[in-house]
């Protein structure tokens, strides 16, 4: 019975050691499923980034460099960052191996693979959308329609991704494809959130999630 049990064993984490390898190897873009539960304070760039490592960590797919698609607006005389520019060149697949866009311009077009059904989490989970509850689908981005960041002047990153609080705002898109704003189908650019706050977040359809993306 011992040597039973020890086979089994030994399948099992075989079978699972072949799991986390192919997913390693593969997976090249997740949506978080969570956030680091501040709001839109993510500790800035860099700490976006070490959440999405983390994460990718979590489930055996460190081996890559992973960076957060989150445009800056260039407050306190810094550079604006554009998202587009920091997440790579692609190909891009998630954690089931479907390749949700062939680089940069796909990302951005009509033809990208990106919706509730492929934009997964690091653990290849669906996230729950609008009409589920609860609803997470306003995913932070601070980015227009093609990736960059906005020049108006306006807040539309919750102080570079530092800040929490109720007085500010992000632009988020919805994963799912669905829901209110000016461009309601945008995966990154559907509308402003209300405010920065984990509350604010959660109560207009969100959660403080963001996509990853691995660089290499």
């Amino acid at each position: 019975m011992k040597i039973r049990i020890l086979i089994l064993f030994l399948v099992a984490t075989s079978i699972g050691f072949g799991y986390a390898m192919a997913q390693d190897s593969s997976m090249s873009f997740f949506l978080t499923s969570k956030g680091p539960g501040d709001g839109a304070n993510l500790g800035g760039l860099a700490g976006a980034d070490e959440h999405c490592q983390m994460l990718a960590e979590s489930i055996v797919a460190g081996g890559k460099t992973w960076r957060a698609y989150l445009s800056t607006s260039g407050a306190n005389g810094e550079a604006a960052v554009d998202a587009r520019d920091r997440i790579g060149t692609g190909p891009w697949s998630n954690a089931n191996g479907v390749q949700v866009a062939s680089g940069v311009a796909d990302l951005h077009s009509d033809t990208n693979k990106l919706g509730k059904e492929n934009s997964i989490s690091e653990r290849g989970d669906v996230v729950s959308g609008r009409g589920d509850s609860p609803n997470r689908h306003d995913i932070l981005t601070g980015s227009n329609l093609d990736g960059t960041a906005f020049s108006d002047n306006q807040d539309h990153t919750c102080r570079d991704w530092t800040y929490s609080g109720s007085d500010g705002s992000a632009q988020v898109g919805h994963h799912d494809r669905t829901g209110g704003g000016a461009n309601p189908t945008s995966w990154n650019n559907a509308h402003g959130s209300r405010g920065c706050g984990q509350s604010d977040l959660q109560g207009t359809g969100g959660d403080g999630l963001y996509y990853c993306f691995a660089i290499d």
